[in-house]
């Protein structure tokens, strides 16, 4: 290996290294990476009987130039062909270095934040509630973003919260917990 290879591959090495430790980071005490999500955070509804407590969340490591936050709740294993939506807020201010438990149900939530209607067409938070069988994976992410407000109201869709939300993301951290039934 030449010294201007090796050179190269330790200078790539240490902007990745850099680079991984100033990732974003998502926890939550409530739901554990890949762990099982409990029944305070199940949806209420259809023919499912949680309590509908959307969890406390923290994350840190935005990067420099972020201008407000968002967060979504995702299940891809829903049985709809895209996906299931179950929670965006958007709008959280640049200092926000995580969101309480119960928020999605508008306590606890910054003046300004904005909650479109969930895929059960109801606003705020809605907890897992998938069909019997196998379980369902929940991304749980929080989106810094480069503008101060979304250009959207709670009006909007899911998907258009998302498409604005990824259309303005300077970093990203996902958390994903489990639920079946």
């Amino acid at each position: 290996m030449s010294n201007h290879v090796a050179l190269s591959l330790l200078a790539v090495a240490g902007v990745l290294s850099v680079s991984a430790a100033n990732a974003m980071t998502l926890t939550s005490p409530d739901i554990k990476p890949g762990g099982k999500i409990a029944d305070e955070q199940v949806f209420n509804g259809w023919d499912c009987t949680g309590k509908n407590v959307s969890p406390a969340l923290a994350w840190s490591g935005a990067p420099k130039g972020t201008k407000s936050f968002a967060v979504s709740v995702y299940d891809p294993d829903a049985p709809t062909g895209s996906g299931f939506w179950h929670w965006w807020v958007a709008n959280l201010p640049p200092d926000a270095t995580g969101l309480p438990k119960g928020a999605g149900g508008g306590t606890g939530l910054p003046e300004g934040a904005v909650q479109p209607n969930n895929d059960f067409s109801l606003t705020g938070y809605g907890g897992p509630c998938p069909p019997k069988g196998k379980p369902h994976h929940y991304h749980i992410t929080v989106y810094a973003l480069d503008l101060d407000k979304l250009p959207v109201d709670a009006k909007a869709s899911p998907a258009v919260f998302g498409f604005y939300a990824n259309a303005h993301t300077l970093a990203k951290a996902t958390l994903t917990g489990l639920y079946g039934r």
